[in-house]
């Protein structure tokens, strides 16, 4: 019998029996239920996956009238990852005329709010003359990035140098600091583009530094909405775990470390996020179909107790796809039609 083609976390070329490849999926689900206290995916959703995962099309996509919408992050760096120079006003125009995206996202190329901070007075008139150019909703994004206010590019010392010399508390106060000064940036830049005419505001890679910047993002999200009732809060965190590098950091009694993605959702919620970014990380020893139904199995119970839209991040290293820069289409739409079929969310 012939091997089914697929492919592991590293994007390398596996071939499975179909064995393995029920296997594979099988330990993907009930690792995620282990892990997440949530439940694996059901037998009738094993199978779909199964067959999804069988496919022998270069391109997989769902049917008709089952599409969802895209929003991205970072697309005018992105463009030149590809190797396309581009200045940004053509980098969105190709977002959306050639690639069919629904949403875009301005955004500076160091990507953070501390350094955008300083540059907003030059970015807003780009920004506004960007909106003339383009028919669907612009965003703006950036990440929280509560390393670039540690020592030596911040006023904090850097937490990462004092743990090791056991000073936690000096480490703790440290981040707590960084907090305070992140959340300033964020609701500055966030709030001069509001106002500039921004369809929504983009906090990015949440948790990248860990439970205070997921910390620093809800705070920042809560003053926003307070502040501006109708602004639309995009939250897309860093991981599936929020990593505990204080660790003794809570949000309305809600302890932040260890939290995976439906535990995450259901505080972003009380913060105001209006659309919810789920990621779920990739094991590149692992193949795809065992890291398509291990994303799949967190994203469906995040998509079950979400009262917001979910769009499940799926990307390179994230959403059960290969940790690479230019992403296989083979294995790209396999994993974007299980998400879609199997967790119904509401965009990717």
């Amino acid at each position: 019998m012939a091997k089914i083609f697929s492919r592991t976390g590293d994007g390398w070329v596996t071939k499975l029996t179909e064995a393995e490849l029920m296997n594979d999926i099988v330990e993907g689900t009930r690792e995620a239920a282990e892990y997440g206290k949530i439940a694996p995916l059901s037998d009738e959703e094993i199978a779909h996956l199964f067959d999804i995962c069988k496919s022998v099309e270069k391109i997989t996509g769902v049917e008709k009238g089952c599409e969802v919408i895209t929003t991205y992050d970072g697309p005018t760096i992105e463009i030149r990852h590809a190797g396309i120079i581009a200045n940004r006003q053509q980098a969105l125009q190709m977002f959306e005329r050639c690639f069919g995206a629904d949403t875009i996202e301005f955004s500076h190329v160091d990507y953070s709010y501390k350094p955008a901070k300083s540059i907003v007075h030059e970015d807003l008139p780009l920004f506004e003359q960007s909106q003339l150019l383009m028919v669907i909703p612009m965003f703006y994004g950036a990440m929280p990035n509560l390393g670039l206010y540690t020592y030596p590019d911040g006023p904090m010392p850097n937490p990462g140098e004092l743990l090791p010399q056991g000073k936690i508390k000096e480490a703790r106060e440290a981040y707590d600091q960084a907090v305070e000064l992140a959340v300033k940036d964020m609701v500055f830049v966030a709030s001069a583009f509001h106002e500039a005419g921004a369809d929504g505001i983009n906090f990015d890679t949440v948790g990248a530094s860990g439970d205070p910047d997921f910390k620093a993002a809800l705070l920042a999200a809560e003053k926003l909405i307070e502040k501006y009732p109708d602004i639309c809060i995009e939250m897309g965190m860093a991981g599936e775990f929020v990593l505990g590098t204080h660790g003794g950091i809570y949000h309305h009694d809600q302890r932040l470390a260890g939290l995976y993605p439906h535990d995450q959702l259901k505080i972003a919620q009380k913060s105001g996020v209006r659309i919810f970014g789920s990621v779920v990380n990739t094991l590149t020893n692992k193949t795809i179909p065992w890291n398509l139904s291990r994303a799949i199995t967190l994203t469906k119970a995040c998509v079950e107790c979400a009262d917001i839209p979910v769009h499940g991040s799926m990307g390179m290293g994230v959403g059960g796809l290969p940790v690479c820069e230019t992403l296989p289409v083979d294995m790209l739409t396999v994993a974007a039609k299980a998400m879609v079929e199997i967790t119904r969310l509401d965009g990717l």
